[in-house]
């Protein structure tokens, strides 16, 4: 958009010059107006010699013919500076204060608001509570809703409040699925846990970070490109890697999700 804000005053300068080059043209029309007396004294002397019976007849033409030049002279000074007036002023002046704009509407092009994808980050250990399961791929996502909504029962029960997002940790994938810990951190230890759940520390130490938003179900296509990011750096992850649910799953509607993906490289 600048660019073709910026020529189109180019295209704005070549139009002020002809506009300018008007009054030297305009400058030049008063020389055939001031040429016009010349014939019209021309013209006088003729009936001069008729009217040489009568002197007095004779000085009367001569003024009559004088205010004709004097009234074709000045309209000519008149003429020029309305044009040249109206032409260089209003043209420069107008057409630069339409530059800013373009500006100014450039300025949010800075829409750093896109989320990093592969940022190096570190992760810090947390005491979570815990629940270990597996799952197929037809039913990921419903099977981690249960694992989380058995968590906050129990921390509900308790009167223990969260101390930050929910996370999954991926032990192991195959074709058909994958075995999980679903994690919740806290500040204080539940007691008397299910035979499936534990207390422990979430995963640490440095990661890469991406984000995805939308639904479970359109996550292959994030890690798919994290997948490809990782071959351009030539970059090797571990067997594990992490999702922290930025948005509550269980009252976020599943296509407003919005996960970091944390992925441990060796």
């Amino acid at each position: 958009m600048i660019g073709f804000r910026r020529l189109a005053l180019a295209a704005l300068i070549p139009a002020a010059a002809l506009s300018l080059g008007l009054p030297e043209v305009l400058a030049q029309t008063p020389s055939p107006a001031t040429s016009s007396p010349a014939p019209a004294a021309s013209a006088s002397p003729s009936p001069a010699p008729l009217a040489t019976p009568s002197p007095a007849a004779s000085a009367s033409p001569a003024p009559a013919a004088a205010p004709s030049p004097a009234a074709s002279a000045s309209p000519a000074p008149a003429a020029t500076p309305s044009p040249a007036a109206s032409a260089s002023p209003s043209a420069s002046p107008t057409a630069r204060p339409t530059a800013p704009p373009p500006e100014a509407a450039a300025t949010p092009a800075p829409v750093q608001t896109a989320d990093p994808f592969g940022l190096e980050t570190t992760l810090e250990a947390r005491k979570v509570v815990m629940v270990k399961g597996t799952a197929n791929w037809d039913s990921a996502f419903d099977t981690l809703i249960d694992a989380f909504k058995a968590l906050n029962t129990l921390l509900d029960k308790q009167g223990i409040k969260a101390a930050g997002n929910a996370m999954v940790v991926y032990t192991s994938t195959d074709d058909t699925g994958f075995t999980f810990l679903a994690e919740i951190p806290v500040e204080q230890d539940p007691k008397n846990l299910p035979k499936d759940m534990s207390i422990g520390k979430s995963p640490e130490g440095k990661v890469l970070k991406f984000v995805h938003r939308g639904s479970y179900d359109n996550m292959d296509n994030t890690y798919e490109a994290i997948t490809n990011h990782l071959d351009d750096k030539r970059l090797e992850a571990k067997d594990t890697f992490i999702e922290e649910y930025l948005t509550d799953p269980l009252k976020t509607v599943e296509d407003k999700l919005v996960i970091n993906v944390f992925v441990p490289l060796k």
